[in-house]
């Protein structure tokens, strides 16, 4: 059972979809017990930082997720909240990725929306994807470039398209939005 985790954020019901089209079972839950004991843990989300987190820490998720063991994905505001630090409402996250999330400086259009390649990939989460292969976008808060950043992607400047470290993967791009780059991304997580 694919665990991913309720905590009122947007794009939940699309990962759930994505899940069960690559023949998987999924529950969509805040429940403590269900989580640690589910097979894999998804954190998708769109939303804001600091208001994310505090529904997280008022049902003690942000602890059951720091101590997970089974193999976990965050997804774009997923991603973020596992870092160390949001410039987005100055919120303290998890801090399973030591790095911190900032606002895009406004050169080009933010949000970064829309389709874009990959600079780098690399690792489990990558196996049969290419820095050809395009990744659908959408945020204005980016993670920095880090010692767990496994793909970058460049929008103003390079940031990080995905963090590993551990039992814990994330992607800034959503790839249940992301045609069959995307499925093969998700199937390369399932199967971990």
């Amino acid at each position: 059972m694919i665990a991913i985790i309720n905590y009122n954020a947007g794009n939940i019901l699309s990962v759930s979809n994505a899940i069960n089209s690559l023949g998987y079972e999924s529950i969509v839950t805040d429940d403590i017990a269900t989580i640690q004991n589910a097979d894999k843990v998804i954190l998708p989300g769109v939303g804001e930082a600091s208001s994310a987190m505090n529904y997280l820490r008022s049902k003690n998720l942000d602890k059951t997720i720091v101590g997970l063991r089974n193999p976990f994905l965050g997804i774009c505001l997923g991603l973020q909240l596992l870092c160390k630090h949001s410039e987005e409402g100055d919120t303290e996250c998890l801090g399973v990725f030591d790095t911190k999330v900032r606002l895009f400086p406004p050169k080009l259009k933010v949000p970064h929306m829309g389709w874009n390649d990959f600079v780098q990939v690399e690792g489990l989460l990558f196996n049969s994807i290419g820095v050809d292969d395009d990744v659908y976008y959408v945020h204005s808060f980016f993670a920095d470039l880090s010692c767990d950043t496994i793909a970058t992607c460049d929008y103003i400047h390079p940031f990080s398209a995905a963090l590993g470290k551990d039992n814990f993967f994330a992607a800034q791009f959503h790839p249940e939005k992301s045609a069959s780059v995307g499925q093969q991304i998700l199937k390369n997580f399932l199967e971990i």
